[in-house]
């Protein structure tokens, strides 16, 4: 008896997995707190060189300074001579519009003019500590369990968020980010295989969606949360501080049998299946022992490696191509949630209605993938792609501001779109042998995406339209080569590499079957 015909005797999604999912969905709100933060707490406002220091006892800022006219005139005019834009040529220090934010990272440390790079690669040493928590903790998740390495996740989100918060200087703040970004990767990546490994098949794309509807809500929280935490300090300790609720998860979350099982740990495994058929009123009978239900030690197969992903020809175009799509996704989601000073003055509106768009999103692709994952995978990503180029043709002019808001909500929308596609689609791409290594590289050069994303904009110093046009001509060559990729909807889970390079498809099953869960928070 395998763990899926397990699941349908004790409820494939009864109480036991929706209590589950309250414990998955509830830490989805603070990781996208930690996610898009920088927005916020890296702001940088209207500032402006003094000539001269100011006077004993005077305050920067005050209502009656008249350096407060110069705020408004662009970051040409703020800065020192750019042949000579060292902060050390602003003898009387940076004066900062104090209206939106009282305190920023980029005001506290004065990351302005020639230092603004600085906030950028603050921003990707975060989007690294993903990068290395993806592949650290996925290893010790598979050595120790999901459980505790989330609970691990949780807790470095807690310590290191809080420590943030306090951080006496620049560099003891980035790498403190950085853990917490490994925190949230440790927490995004067990949460979802805990959940889809307890949940049966036919829920779990419903399951799934209930952690990106809770991700999403935390992208739509933090905009007033950011509007009544006005100092950085504050807001990074407001979303940090609540991850210590958490502890109590260490009695609460179960372990997953699934796990258990594959590390012969049957009595465990026994018992906590047990323990969630009572709870699920689907108790098993009582007569039925482990032998029945886990039945003989398997003989162990073939182990396959990373290799086995481009070893065959077949198999290295749809590997390639995939860890492409998941580079681009990831590239122009962050690109443009990340920086959403470009589509407007006002932040907090902005990343408003930049985090609402994900619900209209994420539910349009339920309508749309059933019917076809590559047509849904490439509409997304060239409505991202068209958006960012058409953002090329609209000027900067205040009187525009709403047209480059709606183009940027449009290309956001296929951003999401595509993000919620992306984890279901290279699922299915990947055949059984290699599909966990498949889906781990995948999200890891999704993760570099991540990564680069916040330096893309540092082009904008060479030409203000150089960020728009690399992203949506990356998004664009990643719309066409989906093309290239094989229709997996309505079709069973390819088992071996050899059925890929023989062009094999097995018969067409029930369209209303179930297909494996997408996972777009897990970035």
């Amino acid at each position: 008896m395998n763990f899926e015909e397990i699941l349908s005797l004790i409820g494939g999604f009864g109480r036991f997995q929706k209590l589950l999912y309250v414990w998955i969905c509830l830490p989805q709100v603070f990781l996208a707190f930690n996610q898009l933060a920088s927005i916020f707490t890296g702001a940088t406002p209207p500032h402006v060189c003094l000539s001269a220091p100011l006077a004993p006892g005077a305050r920067r800022g005050g209502p009656n300074s008249t350096s407060l006219l110069l705020l408004h005139r662009g970051e040409e005019e703020a800065c020192p001579d750019p042949r000579n834009g060292s902060n050390h040529s602003c003898p009387g220090g940076w004066e900062y519009d104090t209206s939106v934010f009282s305190s920023t990272v980029v005001t506290e440390w004065d990351l302005v003019c020639d230092s603004a790079w600085i906030n950028s690669v603050v921003s990707s040493i975060y989007m690294a500590g993903l990068l290395v928590g993806a592949v650290g903790f996925g290893s010790l998740s598979d050595r120790y369990g999901r459980k505790p390495v989330m609970l691990i996740g949780l807790a470095l989100q807690a310590v290191f968020g809080v420590g943030a918060a306090l951080a006496p200087n620049l560099y003891v703040y980035a790498l403190l980010r950085f853990l917490v970004g490994s925190g949230v990767s440790a927490t995004l990546i067990n949460a979802f295989v805990l959940g889809t490994e307890w949940t049966g098949p036919k829920r779990r794309m419903l399951a799934g969606l209930m952690t990106d509807y809770f991700f999403g809500l935390g992208y739509v929280l933090l905009a007033p949360l950011a509007y009544l935490l006005r100092d950085w300090r504050h807001l990074q300790l407001a979303i940090s501080a609540p991850c210590f609720l958490f502890f109590f998860y260490l009695w609460v979350l179960p372990r997953s049998a699934r796990w258990l099982l594959n590390n012969q740990r049957k009595e465990e495994a026994h018992l906590l299946i047990r323990r969630a058929g009572q709870l699920n009123r689907q108790p098993l009978q009582e007569d039925l022992d482990m032998q029945q239900l886990f039945g003989k030690d398997k003989v162990e197969l073939r182990i396959h490696t990373l290799m086995d992903l481009v070893r065959t020809p077949g198999m290295r175009k749809q590997t390639l191509i995939v860890f492409y799509l998941w580079f681009v996704t990831i590239l122009i989601y962050y690109g443009m949630s990340l920086n959403i000073s470009d589509f407007g003055d006002n932040l907090v509106l902005g990343h408003l209605l930049f985090g609402l768009v994900e619900f209209p999103a994420r539910t349009t692709v339920l309508f749309t993938i059933n019917r076809s994952r590559r047509l849904t995978q490439a509409g997304s990503l060239l409505l991202g792609g068209l958006a960012c180029l058409v953002l090329v043709l609209v000027p900067h002019d205040e009187e525009l501001t709403p047209v480059r808001m709606a183009i940027g909500l449009l290309g956001k929308f296929g951003a999401t779109a595509s993000l919620s596609v992306i984890f279901i689609y290279s699922a299915e791409i990947f055949p059984t042998v290699i599909r966990q290594n498949g889906i781990g590289m995948g999200s890891m050069c999704g993760r570099l995406g991540g990564v680069l994303a916040p330096v893309v904009y540092l082009l904008k110093d060479y030409h203000v339209h150089t960020p728009m046009i690399l992203f949506g001509l990356s998004t664009l060559i990643g719309s066409g080569i989906t093309l290239l990729l094989p229709e997996t909807a309505n079709n069973p889970l390819l088992e071996t590499i050899e059925e890929v390079e023989e062009g094999h498809r097995p018969k067409k099953t029930d369209p209303a079957k179930p297909r494996p869960l997408s996972c777009s928070s897990c970035l």
